[in-house]
Parts: structure tokens; C-alpha cells; sequence
């Protein structure tokens, strides 16, 4: 190669920063191409995401809760998963009896008027023979976490999925524990005896139960609660623990807490219509499934810290208690509520006896799953 030929094939340049070689491709040039290529790449990327944005998925989702309560016990996902949507997909959140009645839910959930629903399986009038089991079973738990072991190591998720597997048009999701059940009154309940006549608010297995008490449970639209006890309508509530009581208001209208409980946790769900969920590609239905999880979690340490706190510090009602050896005869009494329950079928006879299968075990392990004084 000639020297003139080298001064041609290779010049370098302090004006451009380049440098040119035989057949090959100046810097310049090489950083434009590149850079073309990767707006190309960027933009295919982003296409479904800039499609999704102008063509979300979109859902209506209704939870059993007034506003006041799911600010807490819901609000925090739905806006979370919304936000890890990227524009895929969005959910509108619909609080207690805003699009259709709690005792609908389920019906409007099967025929697609709602995507979706938050709900004790009792409450929305599920069509299974397990949602007796819903809400508030008596004395089936201790404590919250109870309830998610349950239902991971004790095969409660094995049974609500083949319970709904059996129903068309609507998906189980995920089950998750809530409050422990209290009762609150304008009067004080000192004795089985004062829970005669009382007309209160709650769940239907828990009222079920303590109608046999005397008590008696009334279904009212959720947003008139506060109302009816002011009125003279109710008596009360049997519905929640002490954090909810005071969050929504019903601990300044009730006088009295009674510290018994009828159980650890309530028993909630997440529900969706088949055709909604099957329309939610892979990724967002996991994405669906974590936000669920995590609301599960915020409510676990929401109501432990709550609960534990208000009973404390909590100044607005007064705490009575039913003397040991009287509640003893609930507790025992609820022995045969249980069988009465297993006898409906095969299904919740298996329930049931995990109940029983998992309370004794906690009662064999002792300190700290179960204290014994």
C-alpha cells in the first residue's frame, strides 16, 4: 500500500473526533445507526404499553366495606396495583352497596354487572355450601394468623377452590384474615342473659350462632349502621373488633365493649366473574394476586397494632366481660354448632374437621401458639 493510499484510507480528523478505516464505519456514523436502532427497539417496547394506555383493561371491583374502613382494608392496593399497571389495566373501587346491595355481590359478580368483589362469603350469599364458614365462624380462631395457616397448611384453599370451581361464572382468588369479633352495645353485656333481646349488626353464621343467646341479628344496609343505633333501630354490632368500631364511627354511638370474642379473625375473600379474569393476561393476574397479598399483610399488622392499642388506650366505651366459667358454656356450646355445620355435606365435614385438626394441635404446641392459664 502506497503512503497515499494509507493518507486516504485512514485520516484522522481533530475537527470530527473520527476515524475512518478500510470497509469500515466511521465512530460518527457507527453512534448514529445505534442510536437509530435503539428508538426502534424502545419504540416496539413500549407499543403495548402505549396501546394498553389508550385501551385499558378496565374493572369494577365492590368490596363489602363503607369508605371509611376500606381506605384501609382495600384503598392502598387498588391504587397500588393500578399504579404497577403501567396503563394495562385499571380498577375502579366501589365501596358497600354504592353499584348493587352486599346480599347481590355474588349474582352481580356471576352475571358480569361487576367485575369483582371483597367479601365474606357469607355476607354476599355465595351459593357453596362452605360460605357458612365465612365471616365469623365461632371459636375457629385465636388469632388472625390462624386463619392463613389454615388455609395453607390445613387445605381450607383446596376446599374453596373446588367449592367454586363448581359454580360458573366466578373465580376464587384469595382468602385473608381481618378483625376478631366483638360485640358493642348502647347497654352493657355483663352476662349471657343481657344479650336477650338485643338487636345488633353482624355476620350471619356469628348471629346465627348467638341467636341462641337471645341476640338478634338484623341486616341493614352498611352506610345506615351508625344511624340506627343513634335511633334506637339497633342495639348495636356484632360485626367487627375495636379498631374498625372506632375507625367507622360505631365507637361513638355504643357505650359498651364486650371483651369476649366469638373469634380471632374474619374470613374475607377475593372474588372475580370467569370471563373478567380470563380476559387479564398472565402477568396481571399475578401482578392481582400479589396486590392481594399485600393488602392481606397491611391488614394483619392494622388491626393487631389497632386492636391491642385501642383496648388500651381507647377512651370511648366501656369494657365489660362475661364471667370465665359462663363463657366457658359458649365455648362448648359452639362444639355442637360445628357438627351441625359438618353435617351439610361432604365438603364441610372436611372443613370442620381441619378446624378441629388445627386447634389441637395449637393446643399440644402451647406458649407461644396458645397460652393456657
Amino acid at each position: 500500500m502506497t503512503d497515499d493510499t494509507k493518507d486516504k484510507a485512514v485520516k484522522t480528523s481533530t475537527e470530527e473526533g473520527t476515524e475512518t478505516k478500510p470497509g469500515g464505519t466511521g465512530r460518527r456514523d457507527f453512534m448514529k445507526k445505534a442510536g437509530a436502532a435503539t428508538t426502534g427497539i424502545l419504540a416496539a417496547g413500549t407499543a403495548p404499553y402505549a396501546f394498553s394506555q389508550s385501551n385499558p383493561i378496565k374493572w369494577r371491583l365492590q368490596t363489602y366495606s363503607g369508605a371509611p374502613l376500606g381506605a384501609h382494608v382495600i384503598l392502598p392496593q387498588i391504587e397500588a396495583f393500578n399504579r404497577a399497571a403501567h396503563g394495562q389495566m385499571e380498577i375502579e373501587l366501589y365501596y358497600a352497596d354504592q353499584l348493587v346491595p352486599t346480599g347481590e355481590l355474588f349474582r352481580a359478580m356471576q352475571n358480569g354487572t361487576i367485575d369483582a368483589v371483597q367479601s365474606d362469603d357469607a355476607t354476599m350469599a355465595s351459593p357453596v355450601d362452605i360460605s357458612v364458614f365465612g365471616g365469623y365462624f365461632p371459636f375457629s380462631t385465636r388469632y388472625s394468623l390462624d386463619l392463613p395457616v389454615l388455609f395453607k397448611y390445613y387445605g381450607l384453599d383446596e376446599i374453596w377452590a373446588e367449592a367454586y370451581g363448581e359454580i360458573e361464572g366466578v373465580e376464587w382468588i384469595s382468602a385473608g384474615a381481618w378483625d376478631p369479633c366483638h360485640i358493642f352495645t348502647k347497654e352493657p353485656i355483663r352476662s349471657l342473659a343481657d344479650m336477650s333481646g338485643k338487636r345488633v349488626f353482624g355476620v350471619p353464621t356469628a348471629g346465627k350462632f348467638l341467636s341462641r343467646y337471645g341476640l338478634v341479628p338484623v341486616i341493614l344496609p352498611w352506610d345506615d349502621i351508625e344511624v340506627a343505633i343513634q335511633t334506637g333501630e339497633l342495639d348495636g354490632v356484632a360485626w367487627c373488633g375495636f379498631t374498625e368500631a372506632y375507625e367507622v364511627g360505631w365507637a361513638d354511638v355504643c357505650n359498651y365493649a364486650l371483651l369476649n370474642n366469638i373469634t380471632g379473625a374474619w374470613c374475607g375473600s377475593y372474588f372475580a366473574n370467569s370471563n373478567s379474569w380470563a380476559k387479564v393476561p398472565p402477568h396481571l393476574q399475578e401482578l392481582f394476586k400479589l396486590s392481594c397479598d399485600s393488602s392481606h399483610y397491611y391488614r394483619q399488622v392494622w388491626y393487631w397494632g389497632g386492636e391491642a392499642d385501642l383496648r388500651v388506650n381507647g377512651k370511648k366505651m366501656e369494657l365489660t366481660e362475661i364471667p370465665q366459667g359462663e363463657w366457658n358454656q359458649v365455648v362448648k356450646d359452639a362444639e355442637e354448632f360445628w357438627e351441625e355445620l359438618a353435617s351439610i355435606s361432604d365438603r364441610t365435614r372436611k372443613v370442620v374437621d381441619a378446624f378441629k385438626k388445627y386447634s389441637a394441635t395449637m393446643e399440644q404446641v402451647g406458649v407461644p401458639y396458645r397460652y393456657h392459664c
